[in-house]
């Protein structure tokens, strides 16, 4: 059963990606949540779109960019979006939640215009929007990895700066932390991980791979470090029994991985609730 999903390489890169992803995603997500910038996700994955859908209208208009990997187009868009987001959150110093839906309208408005001007949807954007098993290169798993390195090595780095700045930004910024800087990088890990994600999870549901395993966390940790391990652990069963299912049920991975997902949260919940009645 394992040899036959295994076989060929495009699973075996799906697989790869998918056990990079089902940690990283969680791992940025608590930072996330703590934030309260779960929004934030579902902005810089239809900006992702957008770079997406704008690549491949240039591999449509002029046959000498018929190769480019459009990857490498919606980490740029997504990149440049979360800088935006950042922009607007000093901009509207007290609405800075504004700037999560400004960026996702902005998003969904040009995405929708490099459709129509491409034509209408294909079968490589429809692949990126709700993922697609066959579509990862051994090249968007190189490029995996590497978003995988740089945001673990940060992480390990500025640690102790993220947690501050997550819990109390005040605090953070009275004690000498360079809290401008600090956002801006790790609004950019955020985009970076998000547009790795879509190969597997898809644009459309990658903000829940982020979200919803920290969700599930929260009713059993009793810590912040706890919380990124249930997190982890939580996204990794996701992403792996949603690569499972979705290879022998022949079904879409990435509705498949938010799911079981979905099915975490409902359990944990329950059990939580369980808990509470017995005590």
């Amino acid at each position: 059963m394992l040899s036959g999903i295994f076989q060929f390489e495009f699973l075996q890169n799906a697989f790869l990606t998918g056990i990079i992803i089902g940690a990283l995603a969680p791992l940025l997500g608590v930072f996330v949540v703590v934030r309260r910038m779960s929004l934030i996700a579902d902005a810089l994955s239809h900006v992702t779109l957008a770079g997406i859908a704008f690549s491949l209208l240039l591999e449509k208009r002029f046959m000498a960019l018929a190769g480019m990997n459009p990857l490498y187009m919606g980490m740029a868009f997504s990149v440049i979006g979360s800088l935006f987001i950042e922009r607007l959150r000093n901009v509207y110093k007290h609405y800075q939640e504004l700037a999560i839906p400004i960026i996702l309208s902005g998003g969904i408005g040009i995405s929708v215009v490099f459709i129509s001007i491409a034509d209408g949807f294909n079968a490589d954007l429809y692949g990126y929007l709700f993922g697609s098993v066959s579509a990862v290169s051994r090249n968007d798993l190189w490029v995996i990895i590497s978003v995988c390195v740089i945001v673990v090595l940060t992480i390990i780095f500025l640690y102790k700066e993220l947690f501050l700045l997550s819990f109390d930004e005040e605090h953070a910024k009275a004690s000498g932390i360079p809290a401008k800087w600090i956002h801006f990088i790790f609004i950019i890990m955020v985009a970076l991980v998000i547009s790795a994600s879509m190969r597997v999870v898809g644009i459309l549901l990658v903000s829940a791979l982020m979200t919803l395993p920290v969700a599930a966390s929260l009713r059993f940790a009793k810590g912040f470090k706890q919380t990124i391990f249930y997190s982890i652990l939580f996204g990794e069963v996701s992403v792996t029994g949603g690569l499972f299912l979705s290879y022998y049920l022949d079904l879409a991975p990435g509705g498949t991985i938010v799911m079981i997902a979905v099915g975490l949260l409902i359990v944990s919940i329950m059990v939580d609730k369980m808990k509470a009645r017995i005590s």
